[in-house]
């Protein structure tokens, strides 16, 4: 029984892996069609995408496995792998330090992030220490991290809006034979495939929990949390190989800003 259920936890983490490697390759294409800059395209769409295992398993782990502790483990540990994730960078590069190579916007979303994670926190002590009532279910933090998180976005559109051509200049030698409407069903076809495997990864996880014994907060925190972040390792590295530093990054930061939006 043991052996099944980890089997399928395996199973639910190889099919993430994979759909992270066409996320990343069709979120290029995708760029490069419409001429969105990098830092905004890993913002945007990579780090919504390959954030979906988090938010299905969130949404799944609290309404269909009725497992909070999995759900937040899971989010907020994905927030630390992500931070992680940023030496593997470094040491795939194998050249000079990625610090220095990618632009200075990305300091704006990595400050964002850190607000964010914030009000996590503070969201999380306050529940302990004795709060106001929820507002019809909803905490007082959570519209407040929601608008942190949307004045984020906005912030990040507008310094990227005046680096679009200058990404437009640097991708013109890349790979072009794919067009923006095949660009979009692959990788709407990838996020699926992601769709399908955080849906299943909550149930997979309690049962896991529950037969080793297990919290589940821990295996939230270690277990799911490596394995939802499995998009964002497949495409931080694929992004560098192909040289689009800005769009690791960007995925990596916007994966931040949006595991904390959904918290909210």
């Amino acid at each position: 029984m043991h052996m099944l259920i980890w089997v399928e936890f395996l199973l639910c983490a190889a099919m993430i892996a994979v759909a992270g490697v066409y996320l990343c390759r069709y979120g290029d294409a995708i760029a490069r069609a419409t001429g969105m800059g990098g830092t905004w395209v890993g913002l945007i769409l990579l780090a919504s995408v390959t954030s979906l295992p988090e938010l299905v398993t969130g949404i799944s782990s609290v309404s269909g496995a009725h497992a909070p502790n999995i759900a937040i483990g899971d989010v907020l540990g994905s927030a630390v792998v992500n931070l992680a994730m940023l030496v593997v960078l470094d040491i795939v590069r194998r050249t000079e330090s990625v610090y220095t190579l990618v632009d200075r916007g990305h300091i704006i979303s990595a400050a964002f992030g850190v607000a964010l994670l914030a009000l996590v926190a503070f969201g999380l002590l306050f529940e302990h220490v004795g709060r106001p009532p929820p507002i019809a279910h909803v905490g007082w933090f959570s519209p407040v991290i929601l608008m942190v998180y949307l004045l984020g976005m906005r912030t990040v559109f507008q310094y990227e809006k005046r680096r679009m051509a200058e990404y437009l200049e640097t991708t013109t030698s890349r790979d072009t034979t794919i067009d923006l409407g095949e660009a979009v069903f692959r990788y709407a076809a990838a996020a699926m495939v992601v769709l399908a495997a955080g849906i299943w990864l909550p149930f997979v996880s309690a049962d896991l929990a529950d037969s080793m014994g297990w919290e589940r907060s821990f295996v939230g925190t270690i277990f799911v949390a490596a394995a939802t972040s499995m998009p964002e390792l497949v495409v931080t590295i694929t992004s560098v190989r192909m040289g689009a530093l800005d769009m690791a990054i960007g995925g990596l930061l916007g994966s931040n800003m949006f595991d904390a939006a959904i918290v909210a």
